[in-house]
């Protein structure tokens, strides 16, 4: 029996730029204080920000929560696996 891929929606929600909560996540693919990157279901998320945490990772149910100061959030439609390492300099210069 072939293990089909269902596909989970995405949803951001912040708070006060204090909290956070995503779901959809596939993949965390870096985390520090500064800076959180997420794989999601529609693309890749950064958040940026200081004293950032991330709180609790389900991998299984693919949610994320994060706490801190986010100062920004932004999504890039490239995926880290079509492009390797090119895409992740880019994101980090």
């Amino acid at each position: 029996m072939e293990e089909q891929r269902i596909a989970k929606t995405h949803k951001l929600v912040i708070n006060n730029r204090k909290t956070g909560m995503v779901t959809g996540v596939l993949d965390v693919l870096s985390f520090d204080i500064n800076e959180v990157l997420l794989e999601t279901e529609q693309g890749m998320l950064m958040v940026k920000g200081t004293d950032l945490h991330v709180n609790r990772l389900s991998v299984e149910k693919g949610e994320v929560d994060l706490s801190g100061n986010i100062d920004s959030i932004a999504y890039s439609s490239a995926s880290p696996a079509r492009q390797g390492e090119n895409f992740l300099s880019k994101l980090f210069k």
